[in-house]
């Protein structure tokens, strides 16, 4: 028999939906998700199927389209399909090809929720997939809500399948014989999950027979010690975030008092989108020149003497674009930025190049059009001059004012006027270790 009753019970358990609700399941035709679909239909519960087809695959995914329509037919459920270009989407938006299927299909799978009165979006993840995924975040570094694996609900999205393990998915896809089509690309060492499930874990496996259900209680005991650290959080916000004049000031004596300071700071901003390693210069910068900021993709933080002011950035002031550091290229609207790396003191006059002592880099980087009040030191000069006095005297026209990408570093300090100045605070000098070289191509006519 199929799992039924287990299914049952862990969506009861984990109060993931009520019979009432309709169901958008998530599925691409292999194992994990066609039990999902069976299961569902067993069970009773109201619900309609939905895949994507990257068009990653040729044929095999124009097989896996027809198969899952197949199921979706002898289960007389609806069916909903999505065509995607995606390597287009990857190349335009300068991500990798799986994070762009990622944004494709998350974004599809809300528009078809909504449009079809779906309640909630299944996914067909299982507990492997949960061990994999802290795996794969302790590899690429990771705070406490990294631990805890997947969750088996989280906004509108839920995860019924997380009661089982790979293993007993294929011993009852095989017991059952249910059928299913097998993604060639899950076998392939090229992505970093796929490195983690075919060659990390067997040889951990060795070291630990019962890794997985080992595994598990690490989870658990993760996800519990977020909730504790939560509660502290939760705590600490009541006694140090004071409302003011539509911002929010946290007291930097009350701060300094924090123990450990890093992580908790880390939490009290994430929600407003600071980085682990902004929350690092951040606390840097206390005791120093007053009036610095640090940005998020919608806040700005300013030091003050005392305080550190939050605020919401208008529509206006939001960046073009953050730069992380793992990134080379920089899509623009009228532009591209070029990023490379070399060892040691590099440096050729050219406006259409910045090269910046790598060292004083604070990622992520901002990319940005001008704004009221901005200001910088021009090579050469001691003294700070207005962006706006400086295009005048660069005679640059005032139709294409607007047009010139400002490089600032993560502080909100500007470190480049493209295709014009860099700034002289972040020039490259004799103790440089490392160049960081930006270049503008397709310049403004």
């Amino acid at each position: 028999m199929l799992p039924q009753q287990d299914f049952k019970d862990y969506i009861i358990q984990n109060a993931l939906f009520t019979d009432q609700q309709k169901i958008l399941l998530t599925v691409s035709g292999g194992k994990d998700s066609v039990l999902m679909a069976h299961l569902f239909k067993l069970s009773g519960y109201d619900f309609g199927i939905a895949h994507c087809n990257f068009n990653l695959r040729a044929d095999e995914s124009q097989r896996d389209e027809s198969f899952v329509r197949m199921l979706a037919a002898t289960l007389d459920v609806p069916f909903y399909v999505a065509h995607f270009k995606t390597k287009e989407y990857a190349a335009e938006h300068n991500v990798s090809t799986q994070m762009a299927a990622r944004e494709l299909r998350y974004e599809w799978f809300e528009q078809i929720r909504i449009e079809n009165g779906y309640d909630l979006i299944a996914i067909a993840q299982h507990q492997d997939d949960a061990i994999e995924t802290v795996l794969l975040n302790l590899t690429r570094g990771t705070g406490i809500a990294g631990l805890h694996g997947i969750l088996p609900k989280r906004g509108k999205l839920i995860r019924p399948m997380l009661f089982l393990s790979r293993d007993k998915i294929d011993q009852i896809i095989s017991e059952h014989h249910i059928d299913f089509v097998e993604d060639s690309s899950n076998l392939s060492t090229n992505y970093a999950r796929n490195k983690i499930r075919l060659k990390v874990i067997p040889h951990l496996k060795e070291i630990n027979p019962n890794f997985e259900r080992t595994f598990e209680q690490n989870i658990q005991r993760f996800s519990e010690t977020e909730q504790v650290l939560q509660q502290v959080i939760t705590t600490l916000k009541q006694e140090i975030f004071v409302e003011k004049n539509g911002s929010t000031h946290l007291s930097i004596e009350k701060i300094a008092s924090l123990e450990p300071r890093r992580l908790l700071l880390f939490e009290l901003l994430r929600p407003f989108g600071f980085s682990e390693h902004t929350v690092a210069d951040l606390l840097a910068a206390f005791g120093k020149q007053s009036g610095t900021s640090f940005y998020s993709n919608t806040h700005r933080i300013i030091v003050d003497r005392e305080d550190l002011i939050i605020s919401e950035l208008a529509e206006r002031e939001k960046p073009l674009v953050f730069v992380h550091d793992a990134d080379r290229t920089v899509p623009l609207i009228h532009h591209q930025i070029l990023i490379t790396f070399t060892e040691g003191a590099y440096f050729e006059s050219s406006g259409n190049k910045a090269y910046v002592d790598a060292d004083k880099l604070i990622y992520p980087l901002i990319v940005r059009y001008r704004q009221e009040g901005d200001k910088f030191m021009p090579m050469g000069m001691t003294t700070f001059k207005k962006l706006s006095n400086f295009l005048i005297d660069e005679k640059v026209p005032l139709s294409d004012k607007d047009k010139i990408p400002l490089l600032l570093n993560g502080n909100g300090e500007i470190m480049w006027v493209a295709g014009l100045r860099q700034d002289n605070r972040y020039k490259v000098s004799s103790s440089t270790r490392k160049t960081a070289l930006f270049e503008l191509l397709s310049l403004i006519k």
